[in-house]
């Protein structure tokens, strides 16, 4: 008896596709995350310094540096997410040219700067709702709990970067999430019916993005996720009231 597991073939098939308008933009993607690396590895300098300057750091926490590596690593890996960003901008914008095209736009390039003007508009967003909300209530709330439990709170360089820039970075990225789900729908990448009938698996993969991109505790994750899911229901509601999505099933 065969015990592996069916796949269900619209699964199997948006799979596909997405994979395969990925290996069109290989090159793009590539180019443009070594780009963040060569702009984002020195710039993580004056990065690190703001950081320790600008008020974040709860009181009797010390910042110390336990590897001689660690300070170069943090540079690659703001570099990285540098990069990362600059690939997810870069196929926005593709998705909203496409998108242009699919509904015939004489113009596809008002499309284009429609998303663009969008996506800065929600990553900004992102970064409020990460830089005075999340971070602050969080590094707080990590301090005052070691505290309290009598441990003396000496966090790594490397740690108390990557927590802020991860958390950042998480926010500016999850909240694009509405502009991708309907830029999805309007370039026929992807049909609403489908999208309703997988949501609880979009929310389960939000939370498995959310984890790899937040911070490691379920807090943060959490903070991260729930906005990106209202988000992404949001966008569904956008597009139901609009009409203008092509079903598959039409």
């Amino acid at each position: 008896m065969d015990d592996k597991p069916v796949i269900n073939p619209e699964i199997k098939n948006l799979f596909k596709q997405v994979s395969n308008h990925i290996r069109t933009r290989i090159k793009l993607i590539v180019s443009l995350f070594l780009l963040g690396l060569v702009i984002g590895i020195p710039l993580a300098h004056r990065v690190v310094d703001w950081l320790l300057n600008v008020g974040l750091l709860p009181d009797d926490v010390n910042i110390i540096i336990l590897t001689p590596v660690e300070f170069i690593m943090i540079q690659v890996r703001v570099g990285a997410w540098l990069g990362a960003g600059l690939a997810l901008f870069a196929l926005i914008i593709d998705g909203a040219w496409k998108s242009g095209l699919a509904k015939k736009s004489p113009r596809p390039a008002s499309s284009v700067v429609l998303a663009v003007m969008i996506s800065i508009s929600l990553a900004i967003t992102g970064l409020i709702y990460s830089w005075y909300l999340l971070t602050p209530m969080l590094l707080e709330y990590l301090a005052t709990d070691a505290q309290a439990a009598g441990l003396s709170t000496e966090w790594r360089l490397s740690s108390f970067v990557g927590f802020i820039v991860s958390l950042c970075l998480a926010c500016a990225i999850g909240f694009q999430a509405p502009l991708i789900t309907l830029l999805s729908i309007r370039t026929g990448a992807i049909d609403r019916t489908s999208l309703l009938a997988y949501r609880k698996h979009i929310w389960f993969a939000t939370f498995v993005l959310g984890a790899a991109f937040s911070p490691p505790d379920p807090l943060s994750l959490f903070l991260v996720a729930i906005p990106i899911i209202i988000l992404f229901e949001a966008a569904i509601i956008w597009d139901i009231l609009t009409g203008e999505s092509k079903s598959a099933n039409a």
